[in-house]
């Protein structure tokens, strides 16, 4: 390999029979900047009363803070991740990775709640520009196994990072004691940041154009507008907007519906559009993993405000205990995820089966305990199960992720990574709009907080059979015709999307 590769230069190739000699350690720099872009969505929830107190906002406005961020992430994923592709993802990271940390600078020193506001929304932006790329670089970086293992890594930092935030906010503002605390949730990031934008300039591999760095501009506009019409009711969702703004929905239905004829169209005249279709129709298990992603953050993100719910307003933890209480999940889930990783190329869509398992079994037996157990030892009785359904949301994500881009040629990784991120946002935000929601309107009906969080999981738990139903599907189907172990899982030997365009 020449210097100029080694040191992860234009030259670098992604089809090349070599690897990067720096991979592993460029690895830990993209997933150390997605785990910050994914704890932001829940660390700052426990804050919350105290922002709205600090900064005399109305609970109209601070539910802006974590939705806000929410909507403007969504929006970014799959044109950010279109621009890797054509251009230069280590480019388009360190961007978004130095405007993160800016915006995180800027929201720990909001003087007000508009200024708080508009800087989560540009941080939600800058982590919907990042998030692609980490996917994408890990395609462009890996091959064989060791994609396997490095998606394991990437899959634990999801599963992680989703799981952990409560605990982790909860840990700061209990180390940044005072009314000025909260501001540390958003300065911590600016350090670590920081360092790893020094270290990507170092480690990270830059990206060969793929083509000419054309941008479908209306397909852009056409995505845009239908996340938009279908994420803003569901954000709203806490004031009422679902009721409000349910003339969105079909909105959005229509505007997709445009946005997939207007890319098949692209395709049909040879033109790059922004997310070819033939993703979904032609790239083995791409379909099928972005509907499990989807339908498991439906009940995998909302899950952890309704824990928060039941513990600090049911029990009367604190923000730091609460997120004490559902830390076995973030470990199950971590170190599940890691040997997941290992196993994909041998096992397949099994472990995604059995993870499915696992997290119903683990999350339907601590519900059960804690609705029958006195409270006093509920929470202690159902950390053993939580710790179950983390192995197996461990078994879930990394797995899945491998399977759904392992066949996508590295050109589009980065489109593939936003579409499929796309979908798990949204999920995400359906159940942490749904499920909280059920919860208050079970204890509202006099069901009582155990009774609440019975109804609430109940749902999530619906969620996510669903995706075992569509997993176990095609588990059978890959069982009647290749083992996965005898696929080849470089996409160098076959792009089933290969044109002229790029």
């Amino acid at each position: 390999m020449s210097a100029s590769a080694t040191n992860g230069s234009p030259s670098t190739r992604e089809s090349g029979s070599g690897q990067d000699p720096n991979r592993w350690r460029a690895l830990w720099v993209t997933l150390v900047a997605g785990f910050m872009s994914l704890l932001d969505v829940t660390i700052v929830a426990v804050a919350l009363p105290t922002v709205q107190r600090e900064l005399h906002a109305s609970a109209a406005e601070v539910q802006w803070v974590v939705s806000g961020y929410a909507l403007t992430f969504a929006l970014a994923l799959v044109t950010a991740g279109r621009l890797g592709d054509a251009l230069d993802r280590r480019r388009i990271f360190l961007l978004a990775l130095s405007s993160f940390v800016v915006f995180s600078a800027a929201c720990g020193a909001a003087p007000d709640i508009t200024w708080l506001v508009v800087a989560r929304l540009a941080q939600g932006l800058a982590a919907g520009f990042m998030a692609p790329q980490n996917s994408a670089l890990i395609q462009q970086m890996f091959r064989g196994a060791e994609r396997g293992r490095a998606f394991g890594f990437f899959g634990a930092t999801v599963g992680i990072s989703s799981a952990v935030g409560p605990l982790t906010g909860g840990a700061i503002l209990a180390l940044a004691s005072g009314s000025e605390g909260w501001r540390w949730i958003f300065y911590v990031n600016v350090p670590i940041g920081v360092l790893a934008v020094l270290l990507g300039r170092r480690l990270l591999p830059r990206t060969q154009p793929s083509g000419r760095a054309h941008v479908d501009v209306p397909g852009v506009a056409l995505l845009g507008l239908g996340v938009l019409a279908l994420m803003y009711p569901l954000v709203q969702a806490d004031s009422g907007g679902l009721g409000r703004l349910w003339w969105l929905f079909p909105l959005a239905a229509a505007l997709l519906a445009v946005f997939v004829w207007w890319q098949r169209r692209l395709v049909a005249r040879d033109t790059p559009p922004l997310l070819d279709p033939r993703l979904f129709t032609t790239v083995r298990g791409y379909a099928v993993g972005a509907g499990v992603g989807t339908l498991y953050f439906i009940g995998f993100s909302g899950v952890w405000l309704v824990f928060a719910l039941f513990y600090q307003r049911g029990l009367g933890f604190s923000p730091l205990r609460s997120g004490l209480a559902v830390t076995p999940f973030a470990l199950g889930s971590a170190s599940a995820a890691v040997v997941a990783g290992r196993l994909v190329d041998r096992f397949g869509r099994l472990l995604t089966v059995c993870g499915l398992t696992g997290v119903i079994a683990g999350l339907g037996g601590a519900a059960l305990l804690l609705r029958l157990l006195p409270l006093g030892i509920g929470p202690w009785a159902a950390a053993p199960l939580l710790f179950l359904g983390g192995i197996g949301g461990g078994f879930v994500v990394s797995p899945n992720i491998t399977m759904t881009l392992r066949d996508v040629p590295v050109r589009m990784a980065g489109a593939a990574g936003g579409a499929l991120q796309t979908g798990q946002r949204l999920g995400a935000a359906v159940g942490t709009a749904a499920l909280p929601g059920l919860y208050y309107l079970a204890l509202g009906s006099g069901a009582g907080y155990r009774g609440a969080l019975t109804v609430a999981l109940a749902a999530a738990l619906a969620g996510m059979g669903a995706s075992l139903v569509l997993a176990s599907a095609d588990w059978r189907r890959d069982r009647r015709t290749v083992p996965a172990h005898e696929r080849c899982p470089d996409e160098v030997a076959h792009d089933p999307l290969h044109s002229r365009q790029s």
